[in-house]
């Protein structure tokens, strides 16, 4: 079944060209946003509790294109598995990254921090297209080894090399001649509320992940906040924001309340864009 749904469904879809692929999405859009209202109750929720001076109406156009962005978010990471380096590259554009390049070209080892906003994925598969670090990226593989392999070949194809969560230590350990920078999704609902950073985040108070700024501060790595704009239907552009180069200096719960503040900041610019199924705020402090 699994060889089935990769060769028969998702490659077919992933070497669409642009205007088949976003039909597609077009398509997808109506199932999910119009006919099976994908967690509706929960988008609505989070929405609401965020912007509790939106007008429902308000609410109601923010979900809207949320669902179409979402759609777009799926086809999108379809077309990971085939994508070109020379379609990657104008999907995506890079506005700054002689910020990182002049830090590796010091030697400089990076915690990269971003959340799930915008196309994460495809933005993460392009840096090392332009940056000079050696870019490595968390996650928590998947059940299914036919779908975990799948994806970690499609992420890795231009550079990228994915660490297991439970491996993370073992890469900051590493001594590498290179200089490295590893990413972190810091946004997520933290798995333990007692180890979490607890912060207010969208009006809520919000569970954040400790991980980056406990290793920023152990192994005194700079970080930088990974910013992603949608530029147009299907490019986006990335930018990056130094939050401190010097994470040992910084009090405790810093670096984690400034990055939240940007990520709220960009969520604030254009709310759609961010993953509003998540169940974010299942975990009270």
């Amino acid at each position: 079944m699994n060889y089935l749904l990769y060769y028969i469904i998702i490659l077919p879809i992933s070497s669409l060209n642009n205007f088949f692929l976003y039909l597609v999405s077009d398509v997808l859009y109506l199932i999910v946003g119009k006919l099976i209202k994908y967690r509706l109750k929960l988008i609505t929720k989070n929405l609401k509790n965020s912007f509790p001076n939106k007008s429902e109406n308000e609410i109601k156009g923010i979900r809207r294109y949320f669902y179409k962005h979402f759609s777009d978010l799926i086809v999108e990471s379809l077309k990971g598995f085939t994508i070109s380096e020379k379609r990657i590259n104008k999907k995506i554009k890079i506005k700054n990254p002689e910020l990182l390049n002049e830090m590796a070209k010091n030697g400089q080892n990076i915690i990269l921090i971003g959340g799930h906003y915008n196309n994460w994925e495809m933005s993460a598969q392009k840096m090392p297209l332009e940056c000079k670090h050696e870019l490595f990226a968390i996650y928590k593989p998947l059940s299914n080894d036919f779908f975990d392999k799948k994806m970690k070949d499609s992420r890795e194809k231009f550079g990228l090399i994915m660490i297991p969560m439970k491996e993370t230590k073992n890469y900051f350990n590493t001594d590498d001649k290179k200089p490295r920078a590893i990413i972190f999704g810091s946004d997520q609902s933290p798995s333990n509320a007692k180890n979490a950073h607890w912060i207010n985040f969208l009006n809520q108070e919000s569970g954040f992940l400790y991980g980056a700024e406990k290793y920023a501060k152990e192994f005194n790595w700079p970080v930088v906040y990974v910013s992603i704009q949608k530029s147009e239907r299907g490019t986006y552009e990335v930018s990056f924001h130094l939050i401190t180069d010097q994470p040992k200096q910084e009090p405790n719960g810093k670096i984690i309340k400034d990055f939240a503040n940007l990520l709220e900041a960009d969520i604030n610019h254009n709310p759609p864009y961010w993953l509003w199924t998540h169940n974010r705020w299942k975990k009270s402090k």
